[in-house]
């Protein structure tokens, strides 16, 4: 493998706030922590991740929070790509941690 030319992927996070229920599956085993929570709530009263400020570009779209969340609350996208989530997932929130 050439190091040189070696490219980390980079992924954006999109949460579907409502469906979030304050688990902390997807904070607790970020494996390079991009997300904290909120401090806002949804409608159900949970706080939801968020990207962390400076942690934008930090995501390894390892899809990992896509596995483990039990609500299907959130799910990544290669940033290289479309900048809109599939259509699929309308009505999710794009989490750049703005």
């Amino acid at each position: 493998m050439n190091l040189d030319t070696a490219q980390v992927p980079e992924g954006r996070v999109h949460v579907i706030v409502e469906r979030c229920k304050e688990c902390n599956f997807c904070i607790t085993y970020c494996p390079t922590d991009v997300l904290v929570y909120s401090e806002e709530t949804n409608a159900k009263g949970y706080r939801y991740p968020e990207v962390a400020p400076g942690k934008e570009h930090s995501c390894v779209l390892c899809r990992f929070c896509d596995l483990i969340c039990p609500e299907l609350a959130i799910f990544t996208t290669d940033s290289q790509q479309a900048e809109t989530p599939p259509a699929e997932h309308q009505g999710a929130q794009a989490d750049d941690g703005q």
